[in-house]
């Protein structure tokens, strides 16, 4: 998973994650068609756009960064093979070209992938980019020294598992070929029939080799988007982007690239971010954020004002918060206690400890509720929206515990909403009334995220989340219930230790799949399957809310990322 980067959470999966919230969009005033967009004589090119933030925009290397989709800050700068398709809700779910002509043409068992380049695509220098460039860009991400990127290159490439860079290998991954400086073909070690969406990662941004500077590369990447890097302070807390003068609209159908120029200012507490942007002074009037969310009490604020509730863009995120159970560790080995539990929960109290329903949607499949990723309705436990303690206790009563049982719930001391005390708490109210006491244990962000994640530690009972890194099935249900993903010496996210071959088998088949429609259909039945296991209690889906500017134009939210799309705004 790759966890959004907002200020309100961040455990579920590894912390090199960058991605974001997602969901239907719905926008304030000014929402508009993204391909639409030009035809509204409000929107103009020029101006500045302001991007107040907490995190700063780190390792500004598209080696290093762990983002997809694009429509976020670095896709300003990096283009890459495919994108997603700029528009509101569901339709932003899809992958469209980018670079290429198209989102790749696979071989018979889409073991091999094949692009072409668009012509006339060029750098911010006006020299012409090649597909030598994007074999370079992807290689140099696999050097120890510019690690931080997705895994998924190393996993699927033949020698990836192997290769160290082109600082110490200047061969090159064979895998990769590049017959002409427009065709380049990828050799996978097996079938993957998501390859497309794997190709909007920013490792597969093309970079020149001859102004490739390694790690000092993020002060001044070479810029194949409609900006460039004119100045980066303090490793991403000030960013300041200025028109490429030799990017061309007509090879980007994707990219408005209305404003003369992005200043990105970090560092920010997030109350701060929220009080400039309710305020729209000065130039706080043409700014936004993109990952700082409102919390209960500002929406709360906000809701009863309507010149501010008419700037909130709300996203879904295909992000899901649960429960999770170690197997391995009593009394949870037992399927009739994860039953009992699954029973006891009270959605309604955790919602309102998320922060309420308009910050948080009641789950109980573990896949994402949107069509994109296979959503397919199940509650193998259903017990109302306030739990069921009465099913509860006579589920622990046939798994021999008639007078209830202790338990201790692992959770996060983070003020996320998310897998923080309030959650606990709510958790530990109500399985007292289905007989199970609850102990907490609270651990700070460290300490927390080390202890789930290690096969050895992980404790029996804790809050966890997941995020995808594209809107599919695959990358939300693989690292958590494949087999052959248990790690048992680093980060294992595989939390209760699931390895059957039924579900391992049904994983490979569906991955050969290269029509997405079918294999989301796949991905929501085995869903549904492995859902009756009760290895995990799915809680909520976050909703997430934020303000903008009173002169920011155009606002496009999609099911890819939950959050503005930075690349469709204009300003006043």
């Amino acid at each position: 998973m790759r966890q959004p980067s907002v200020n309100r959470a961040r455990v579920a999966t590894v912390s090199l994650a960058l991605v974001v919230a997602a969901g239907a969009a719905a926008c304030g005033p000014e929402d508009n068609d993204a391909k639409g967009a030009g035809g509204d004589s409000t929107l103009r090119k020029g101006g500045t756009l302001t991007v107040l933030n907490a995190n700063p925009q780190e390792d500004f290397d598209p080696a290093r960064l762990y983002t997809s989709g694009g429509g976020n800050v670095p896709s300003l700068v990096f283009r890459t093979l495919t994108t997603r398709n700029r528009e509101n809700g569901a339709a932003g779910a899809e992958v469209v070209p980018d670079l290429a002509t198209d989102t790749g043409r696979p071989n018979k068992d889409a073991t091999v992938w094949t692009y072409t380049l668009k012509k006339g695509l060029t750098y911010e220098d006006g020299t012409p980019i090649t597909s030598a460039d994007v074999k370079y860009g992807i290689e140099r991400s696999f050097a120890a020294e510019l690690s931080g990127g997705a895994p998924y290159l190393r996993d699927w490439l033949i020698g990836g598992a192997d290769y160290q860079g082109p600082y110490k290998d200047k061969k090159g991954l064979d895998s990769i070929e590049t017959p002409d400086d427009l065709t380049i073909v990828f050799h996978l070690d097996k079938p993957e029939g998501e390859f497309p969406y794997l190709a909007t990662q920013t490792q597969f941004t093309p970079v020149p080799k001859a102004k490739d500077t390694g790690t000092k590369y993020e002060e001044h990447p070479v810029s194949s988007g409609p900006y460039k890097v004119v100045r980066n302070e303090n490793d991403g807390e000030r960013l300041v982007l200025e028109r490429n003068p030799h990017w061309s609209a007509s090879t980007d159908a994707e990219r408005r690239a209305y404003p003369d120029r992005i200043d990105v200012r970090s560092g920010l507490d997030s109350s701060v971010i929220n009080q400039r942007l309710s305020s729209s002074q000065g130039a706080d009037a043409a700014a936004v954020t993109t990952d700082t969310n409102l919390g209960p009490a500002e929406l709360a604020k906000v809701t009863g004002d309507k010149e501010l509730a008419a700037r909130v863009g709300t996203g879904h995120f295909g992000y899901t918060n649960y429960i999770a159970f170690n197997p391995k560790v009593k009394p949870f080995d037992d399927p009739k206690v994860r039953q009992a539990i699954s029973y006891a929960v009270d959605r309604t109290s955790v919602i309102n400890a998320a922060g309420g329903s308009s910050l948080a949607e009641a789950a109980t499949t573990y896949l994402p509720n949107q069509k994109s990723f296979g959503y397919t309705p199940y509650d193998h436990f259903p017990a109302g929206a306030s739990g069921d303690p009465a099913k509860a206790k006579e589920l622990l009563k046939e798994a021999g515990h008639p007078n209830g049982l202790t338990v201790t719930l692992t959770h996060s001391n983070d003020k996320d909403f998310e897998t923080s005390p309030e959650i606990a708490t709510a958790l530990q109210d109500a399985l007292k009334k289905a007989g199970i006491t609850v102990k907490l244990q609270g651990l700070e962000s460290n300490d927390y995220k080390d202890k789930i994640h290690g096969a050895k530690s992980e404790p029996g009972f804790f809050l966890a989340h997941w995020g995808a890194d594209w809107p599919s099935g695959g990358p939300f249900l693989a690292p958590i219930f494949d087999g052959r993903q248990i790690v048992e010496d680093g980060a294992n996210f595989n939390t209760g230790f699931l390895d059957d071959k039924a579900v391992n088998d049904e994983i490979d088949a569906i991955n050969k799949l290269t029509d997405l429609d079918e294999a989301a259909r796949r991905w929501g039945a085995l869903d549904k399957k492995i859902g009756e296991q009760a290895l995990t209690v799915p809680l909520f889906h976050p909703v997430y809310k934020r303000l903008y500017g009173k002169d920011v134009k155009n606002i496009v939210i999609s099911d890819w990322t939950g959050v503005l799309d930075i690349s469709q705004v204009a300003v006043k």
